[in-house]
């Protein structure tokens, strides 16, 4: 097993294939591996409707593929399956294997429909104990990001023991972190940047430098505010904190964190909380 590893859902949904490339670098810079997930499809899965999709032949042609992939990786790569995509068969992948984070892209717009996608993620965020990286259509820029924008609320978090990959980031030369607070009020007042920064101090998900002020946002939807914050701190990496409440919509709302994965603005990194 890797002693440190980043878990890819490299083919998850049609025209996403960009999850390997940004992991394998992001790897190579952590000293990491790479764990590529399949997903075992045979006969005997095959729902009614649609017999002979899936063989046994293909199966072992698929399951070729990926390790052939494996093996051109620059770090070391190992391959593990489950026998069909549940959230609940990939979090005991996840526990098993402790990963760094989960890596899954977006595909191209048209290619699955939006919602499929964003509950997807959300059905996942649910059954893992890993951060959840999740790349906007057509991947993101190949390289190892470096300027990092937490989003935070203003409450406490308490992250559950899994490897924090925000810190291994900040140990890069160059790498800067901004801590960003959306608010609906016009004057929220300083103790309200005070009170992020003590939120981040106190969930030891990173060290905050004393002199460090909390990037403010005025905006009535939240979401909107914090994809404004990281733009305006030109962000190349969006870390939001996602507790579980959260993580339910309804008909008439959805969660911010869909929200944010519904804008596949910029990769965004989810750290699941323990509420």
């Amino acid at each position: 097993m890797l002693p440190a590893a980043l878990l890819v859902l490299p083919d998850l949904f049609p025209g996403s294939g960009h999850a390997l490339p940004y992991a394998a670098r992001l790897a190579e810079a952590l000293q990491a591996g790479l764990l590529l997930l399949h997903v075992r499809q045979d006969e005997l899965l095959t729902p009614e409707e649609h017999p002979g999709l899936h063989t046994r032949r293909r199966e072992r042609q698929s399951l070729a593929a990926l390790q052939t992939l494996a093996s051109k990786q620059a770090v070391p790569t190992e391959t593990v399956s489950i026998e069909e995509f549940l959230p609940e068969a990939v979090g005991e992948i996840v526990r098993e294997h402790q990963p760094l984070a989960l890596v899954l892209s977006c595909p191209n717009a048209g290619a699955v429909p939006a919602e499929v996608v964003t509950g997807t993620a959300l059905d996942l965020l649910r059954h893992i104990s890993c951060p959840l990286l999740v790349l906007p259509p057509g991947g993101a820029a190949a390289f190892v990001p470096h300027r990092l924008t937490l989003a935070v609320d203003g409450h406490d978090f308490t992250l559950p023991n899994y490897p924090h990959i925000v810190p291994q980031l900040l140990t890069r030369p160059g790498a800067t972190l901004d801590i960003v607070y959306v608010t609906d009020q016009k004057d929220p007042g300083a103790e309200a940047g005070h009170r992020a920064l003590h939120a981040v101090r106190r969930s030891g998900l990173a060290a905050v430098p004393e002199g460090t002020w909390a990037h403010i946002v005025y905006n009535p939807d939240t979401a909107q505010g914090i994809l404004q914050g990281a733009a305006e701190r030109q962000a190349d990496l969006l870390v939001v904190v996602a507790r579980h409440h959260s993580l339910w919509g309804s008909l008439f709302h959805r969660s911010i964190t869909g929200q944010l994965i519904d804008a596949r603005a910029i990769p965004l990194l989810l750290l699941p909380a323990l509420d």
